[in-house]
């Protein structure tokens, strides 16, 4: 008898402290890899599974999405229960559901958001160390709205993407940029948008803090878009800030 396929969308949240990246590599652990050996041991056969992006090492998850194909009976609902019996406690699958053979998880995105959180504070926080870029000068959140509104929009993005990256079209659609003060410093960058490129939001982030400390005036934002060239713009944002926080199909 022939095996009847299923295929399963999966919500995953991972602390990404200790993994070289969402995607699998030949000599170091991956998020991916250690999915794909609980699928192997729960269901007893090899698949590969397809998410929404790949994130850096580093870089955490609070919503990433993955989907997967599968002959295993496991009714759908019991596959986050069956997940949590072979997964590290640092990577959670929170959510499963059947859907129609032609979804994919990459391919049908319409919208992602991340979120990235600064500690402005004069010392940085131990038990924030993981997840927050420490920055202990002050800033202008205002400036730094100011500087966020040229972002905005449908642009060519070659100056906030990593010249590692393969990605010919760099043309991406940014929804909306928010900055949300909270207690101890904290403060949260939220990025929106139809896609990003490879460093995309950290290389925002970098620039936008540039602003924040008073070194770049806003308008050199706009400057630095219109430039398409990675030199121009600011630093990378250490990883360990970063969360994928959102995708919408």
């Amino acid at each position: 008898m022939a095996k009847i396929y299923r295929k399963i969308k999966c919500k995953v949240s991972y602390d990404g402290t200790d993994y070289a990246g969402y995607q699998v590599q030949s000599n170091a652990l991956t998020v991916q890899q250690l999915i794909e050996e609980a699928i192997e041991q729960i269901a007893k056969e090899r698949t590969t599974i397809y998410a929404s992006g790949r994130t850096d090492a580093g870089v955490h998850a609070r919503g990433q999405v993955f989907h997967f194909r599968t002959a295993c009976s496991i009714p759908v609902h019991k596959w986050p229960y069956a997940f949590a019996t072979k997964l590290p406690n640092d990577i959670v699958v929170w959510e499963a559901e059947e859907v129609s053979d032609d979804f994919h998880a990459r391919f049908d995105v319409l919208e992602k958001t991340y979120r990235y959180c600064l500690m402005n504070r004069p010392f940085p926080d131990v038990f924030h160390r993981r997840y927050s870029w420490h920055v202990p000068h002050p800033l202008s959140i205002e400036a730094m709205r100011i500087a966020a509104s040229y972002l905005i929009g449908e642009h060519d993005f070659t100056s906030f993407c990593s010249i590692k990256t393969d990605v010919e079209d760099k043309v991406r659609e940014v929804y909306d940029i928010s900055l949300e003060q909270h207690d101890e410093g904290k403060l949260w960058l939220s990025f929106r948008g139809n896609g990003f490129l490879y460093n995309m939001v950290r290389i925002m982030t970098g620039t936008l803090v540039k602003v924040g400390t008073g070194e770049w005036e806003p308008d050199r934002v706009r400057d630095i878009l219109h430039a398409c060239d990675r030199t121009a713009a600011g630093p990378t944002a250490p990883p360990q800030g970063l969360t994928l926080w959102e995708v919408k199909y």
